[in-house]
């Protein structure tokens, strides 16, 4: 895996500081924006120091593991399912949030119907192809206002917000929301991604300010 190691340095850094930590959660969500956030009306661009690029002729999303029926989509294929839109708040662990994101995409529902999830599977490992993994509860996977996204505000996902696909996840951090999704894993166990093994909270809700665990 190729990434910036001075930008994953100085992260597990704020990491071990608590830094952007306020202590004011707010459990009942009373307040649209999460404690310590600021709102932007810009969409910042973060990522591990690689932008991959990924030709739609030769996209693939896989949706496996512990399940009764693995599939492997093209993107035609993907664009044959139902479509949905759906517009969220993102708020991401760098202290920003953005009101009104406006996506299109497949519902996370949707695939998890078409692989069926055994009765183990208790999380959703997501895959990226820069490398990038993280981790969620199959509980927030299956959402109603999660999917895997293709665009954004009308427009085609850009390469530098994830495109051709990625993942959108937005009740929790953003670093939740996988870039550049290629697999989707379904597992009976947990396993911790690129930031959650480098000292963030392993389930990362904004309103409790769960930035690091």
């Amino acid at each position: 895996m190729s990434f910036n190691r001075k930008l994953a340095e100085a992260k597990q850094a704020w990491a071990r500081a608590g830094r952007l930590l306020t202590g004011k959660i707010d459990p009942d969500h009373e307040m649209r924006l999460p404690p310590g956030q600021r709102l932007v009306t810009n969409w910042p661009v973060l990522d591990l120091g690689v932008q991959p690029h990924v030709e739609i002729a030769n996209w693939r999303l896989a949706v496996d593991g512990a399940v009764e029926h693995p599939l492997e989509l093209d993107w035609e294929a993907f664009l044959a399912l139902p479509q949905a839109e759906d517009v969220s708040d993102i708020h991401c662990v760098t202290q920003w949030s953005r009101y009104d994101n406006r996506w299109q995409g497949v519902k996370t529902g949707v695939l998890a119907g078409l692989v069926k999830p055994k009765p183990e599977a208790a999380h959703v490992i997501l895959h990226s192809h820069d490398g990038y993994t993280t981790n969620v509860e199959l509980a927030h996977f299956l959402e109603e206002d999660c999917l895997v996204a293709h665009s954004h505000d009308g427009m085609p996902l850009t390469r530098e917000h994830g495109g051709p696909a990625r993942l959108v996840i937005p009740r929790w951090y953003f670093w939740k929301s996988a870039k550049w999704i290629k697999r989707i894993e379904f597992s009976a166990v947990d396993k911790p991604g690129f930031w959650e093994v480098r000292g963030y909270h392993n389930i990362g809700d904004p309103w409790l300010e769960e930035r690091y665990g």
